[in-house]
């Protein structure tokens, strides 16, 4: 059995076809999964259940208590920042109210950073598609926490502004397109 004990992905503009092909080809053993994406009220909710409906995998908006498990994917809700807290021996989310971070929120800074402190080398970090750099710094506190972690390669991005900024600044370790992270997944678990 894998090492791999979770998943987190953060990704905006442009990040829904990217997010697809990611999480498309991955099977119901898949490690839990936890999606930050920065988008507009209920969209989250509208594409975890397509996504729920064309995978194997189970994908819902996030709600704080969820229990991370075994083919579940968990995205966070629009206007709240979501992370990942040891309860009772497992990892569930923690969705709160708080101050934007690098102007959004949700923030996937805060879920990368929460996922470093709880599951350390554990873990894989991917960043996709999007403008800004939210995501760099939490990426590299995985890297930094032994995780491994991956970006979507410019050639491929709609945007490439966050997984630029995180390869930059040393967070990514390799980049693909969002076919080979699904690909990297799979051989990785």
């Amino acid at each position: 059995m894998s090492k791999i004990r979770l998943i987190a992905i953060g990704v905006s503009m442009g990040g829904i076809e990217a997010l697809q092909k990611v999480l498309l080809p991955l099977p119901a053993h898949t490690p839990p999964i936890v999606i930050v994406m920065h988008l507009q009220p209920g969209i989250a909710r509208l594409f975890a259940g397509r996504i729920d409906q064309v995978s194997q995998l189970s994908v819902k908006e996030a709600k704080t208590g969820d229990v991370l498990s075994h083919g579940k994917v968990l995205i966070a809700p629009a206007g709240l920042h979501m992370k990942v807290v040891s309860r009772g021996g497992n990892l569930v989310t923690e969705c709160y109210y708080g101050e934007k971070v690098e102007f959004v929120i949700p923030s996937a800074d805060e879920l990368f950073q929460s996922v470093a402190a709880e599951v350390g080398n554990d873990a894989i970090g991917v960043i996709l598609t999007g403008i800004g750099k939210d995501g760099a710094k939490g990426l590299l506190q995985m890297r930094k926490a032994g995780a491994i972690t991956l970006g979507q390669n410019e050639k491929s991005c709609a945007v490439y502004g966050m997984p630029k900024v995180a390869k930059e600044i040393g967070a990514v370790e390799t980049e693909l397109t969002p076919e080979e992270i699904s690909a990297k997944i799979l051989s990785l678990i």
